[in-house]
């Protein structure tokens, strides 16, 4: 795959982190594509790598009303941190509330990478000396953040054997369901899917 016709379609940190994914099973023009067509929706094209927790009242009671009260909203409404170490308290490995963990694990990368288990398994599955995303998180922008993305997908069952299938309208399909859980931005994954599709399989 010649990487350089990439150049300009998506950001050179991007590029520069396609070498490495081939341990995480991309060994070819169809599976980079739906890895790079579902990334570049999912991240306004790689421009949007981290969690935007600045949530309203209202946004808090319509997007976590299990984790508020009306009075609680109130008090976190358009405080990040905050949020981040409410909702995400006590599960995917954080600790509670008060532990900070919910913050400084909050969602990174292309796709979303959130909760200690999650940094801890790309951790292990990077397999970097001296890179480790528990104890430095940041580091997952920008340098890693195609690459976590390509371990949740290798982490998906039979993934790339859906992949493999084709870069065609069924299979965008189905790939957008297994990231998303629903068919949200399908139009635009499919357009970006062919586009990378077509400059890297010429």
């Amino acid at each position: 795959m010649d990487y350089a016709k990439l150049k300009g379609v998506i950001p050179d940190s991007i590029i520069a982190q396609l070498p490495a994914l081939a341990k995480f099973g991309i060994d070819g023009p169809k599976r980079l594509s739906h890895l790079l067509g579902q990334c570049m929706h999912e991240s306004a094209n790689f421009k949007l790598l981290e969690e935007n927790l600045n949530y309203s009242a209202d946004g808090l009671l319509k997007t976590f009303s299990k984790y508020f009260s009306a009075a609680d909203a109130a008090k976190y409404a358009r405080k990040p941190e905050m949020i981040a170490n409410r909702v995400y308290s006590s599960r995917m490995g954080n600790g509670p509330e008060a532990s900070g963990d919910g913050w400084k694990y909050r969602g990174r990368g292309a796709v979303q990478l959130t909760g200690k288990d999650a940094y801890n398994q790309l951790t292990a599955a990077v397999g970097v000396p001296g890179v480790d995303f528990v104890k430095t998180p940041e580091l997952v922008n920008p340098g890693y953040s195609l690459i976590s993305a390509a371990n949740f997908f290798k982490s998906k069952p039979n993934m790339w054997a859906t992949c493999d299938k084709g870069v065609d309208d069924a299979t965008i399909t189905a790939v957008t369901k297994r990231v998303n859980g629903g068919t949200n931005g399908l139009e635009e994954r499919k357009k970006y899917t062919k586009q990378v599709y077509a400059l890297i399989s010429a």
